[in-house]
């Protein structure tokens, strides 16, 4: 094949290392990578991607997808049992430079604050992003009405998702409404 249309191939070869303590998951891991179309080497060889069965080892400098390991700072964190084909898309993904996270299966998005937090104020500028989502502004346009970066737009959104327990801007939205009206003294 030639340089040209290996590029364009939609399914590129990868050179993937497996590190599992247990030498039968090791071998199943090492199948479920072939069977996959990717080369797998040794972990001392090069290679495009480590897929690691529990803990990274330390020192590891090349990108990891983690099976069940509790190092949520590899380029992929996969359940345990993740299929051969959530194995393959993660190993594909962080070849590409993305981060590839399951759910937990318990909820979705961020998790409202704790009862003991419940009252957790939230800021002038949460509020001020708040009130420009409630208008149905983007992140852009609540960037350039702010004077804020994007990205300290998207920050605020997040905080303010984690606050109030939501998932999506609608739902923000609602949930502090909902949140003002229970806090309001009527007199």
């Amino acid at each position: 094949m030639s340089e040209a249309a290996s590029r364009l191939s939609p399914t590129p070869r990868l050179r993937v290392a497996v590190h599992a303590i247990d030498l039968p998951r090791r071998n199943v891991l090492s199948r479920v990578v072939a069977e996959a179309g990717h080369l797998v080497v040794g972990l001392k060889d090069p290679a495009d991607v480590v897929l690691v069965d529990g803990a990274c080892p330390t020192g590891e400098t090349r990108p990891v997808v983690s099976l069940g390991g509790a190092d949520r700072d590899s380029g992929g964190a996969l359940s345990r049992d993740a299929s051969a084909g959530q194995i393959d898309a993660a190993i594909r993904a962080v070849a590409a430079g993305l981060i590839v996270r399951l759910p937990d299966g318990t909820e979705a998005g961020f998790g409202a604050i704790g009862e003991a937090d419940g009252h957790t104020l939230l800021t002038p500028r949460e509020l001020e992003v708040l009130a420009a989502l409630a208008e149905g502004l983007t992140n852009k346009a609540i960037a350039r009405r702010l004077n804020i970066s994007l990205h300290t737009v998207k920050f605020h959104i997040e905080s303010l998702f984690r606050k109030l327990g939501a998932r999506t801007r609608t739902e923000a939205v609602a949930k502090a409404s909902e949140r003002r009206r229970y806090e309001t003294i009527n007199l």
